[in-house]
């Protein structure tokens, strides 16, 4: 087990059990016990925990487990997901793209491409990306071929999209072509979600400023429901989501006139 996977596990556990001691990390990862100890004194370092003695509990701040260690979770669908999204830009466009672990697998293809890492005539020179997530925005701005826009706001440590009224000028402003959004649930009757009307807020901004919307998410959140709104099902374009979803929720969504991308 990779460390970012093992972080993950490890929050995991605490925020369901409170805690996790030295000898539950050597039983359950296989690991040593100097490398458990140093798995958590390196997440200590990032006050995601705290430290006592023979192992951690959960950290004084408030999180739900960052995006960056729960890349692992649904890993292989959110790659082909996020390769087949990739190949749906187009030279010369407006791409958004908003926080969360799917969309940040797809920022990473798009930074892959061979026509942007190569710098080819004819490359995504014009090509603009729009995003309210600080870790796409970092991944992206070390390709000169793209213009990265940051949409304003205050950070949501939990996820690392910029959040708040500050955002919504900068939204105003704008037009996105293709919008790619990432979501904690969607489902044919009631639409795009997510858990925190926070980040639904900027989201729902970002889907009205957008020609066209496409959902990325793996099957387990088809058919789900969540506290917030971001877009009515007759406010996506398409979803793009994996071939093992539920084919009763596939169907759903085609007959509520929604177009289904799988990969």
């Amino acid at each position: 087990m990779r460390k970012h996977e093992r972080f993950s596990a490890i929050l995991e556990r605490i925020s369901h059990d409170g805690s996790i001691d030295v000898e539950q990390l050597v039983a359950d990862f296989g690991v040593s016990p100097a490398t458990a100890r140093r798995d958590l004194d390196e997440l200590a370092a990032q006050q995601l925990v705290s430290r006592t003695r023979g192992g951690a509990v959960g950290g004084s701040v408030s999180y739900g487990l960052p995006v960056r260690y729960r890349t692992a979770r649904q890993s292989d669908q959110k790659r082909r997901i996020a390769d087949r999204a990739a190949q749906m830009i187009e030279a010369g466009t407006v791409v958004g793209f908003n926080g969360g672990t799917t969309t940040t697998e797809v920022a990473r293809s798009l930074a892959s491409r061979a026509d942007i890492a190569e710098g080819e005539a004819g490359a995504l020179t014009s090509l603009t990306v729009v995003t309210n997530a600080l870790n796409i925005a970092s991944d992206l701005a070390v390709r000169p071929q793209l213009r990265v826009v940051v949409i304003g706001g205050v950070i949501r440590p939990q996820s690392f999209e910029l959040v708040g009224h500050f955002a919504r000028p900068v939204i105003d402003s704008m037009t996105i072509d293709l919008l790619f959004l990432g979501v904690d649930a969607v489902s044919a009757e009631y639409g795009a979600a997510t858990r925190h009307d926070d980040e639904g807020e900027i989201n729902q901004a970002m889907a009205s400023r957008a020609r066209r919307v496409v959902v990325v998410a793996d099957g387990s959140k088809l058919g789900k429901r969540a506290f917030c709104t971001i877009a009515p099902p007759s406010g996506i374009d398409a979803l793009l989501t994996d071939k093992g979803a539920d084919t009763g929720a596939v169907r759903d969504f085609e007959r509520a006139g929604v177009e289904v991308i799988q990969a």
